[in-house]
């Protein structure tokens, strides 16, 4: 059966876990992979703090989302599907949720910093594209900058 809920602090691990594998999915290598790990660690005060929100199939979590909302500016930090539901669905469910729970909010518009190979997926679920930053990741990479507006 599948589930929406908050997540709880003490799935930060599991969290962090699904983003590692789910960004390994497209094919980094393993230096790119562990600068991954160290800047995009989920941390419980993350999820105290923030919504941060999962979804379930019988009691599994298959993915999850964190907005992070500082000095008036909202952004899509996290958004990642387990790589064995990729494709399945997943996430534009998820997705459809977190426009409802920005919407519960008063949130009206979020960005998206994302790998080049996300990108389509936001822009089929309405984002527009609002150029490019440099990577956390990777001197010298560039990565795309996406708005959504509710």
């Amino acid at each position: 059966m599948r589930k929406i809920r908050s997540a709880l602090a003490d799935e930060y691990e599991i969290l962090t876990d699904i983003a590692f594998k789910s960004e390994a999915y497209w094919g980094y290598d393993s230096e790119y992979m562990n600068k991954f790990k160290s800047i995009y660690n989920i941390s419980q005060e993350f999820i105290n703090r923030f919504p941060t929100v999962i979804i379930e199939e019988d009691e599994n979590i298959v993915g999850f989302y964190g907005i992070l909302t500082e000095k008036n500016e909202t952004s899509l930090e996290y958004f990642f599907i387990e790589p064995k539901y990729i494709g399945q669905g997943y996430g534009k469910i998820l997705w459809n949720y977190l426009v409802k729970d920005c919407q519960n909010h008063g949130i009206k518009e979020f960005s998206i910093v994302t790998s080049p190979q996300a990108k389509e997926f936001y822009v089929k679920m309405g984002a527009i594209p609002s150029g490019e930053i440099e990577s956390l990741l990777k001197k010298g990479r560039t990565i795309p900058r996406l708005i959504y507006t509710i």
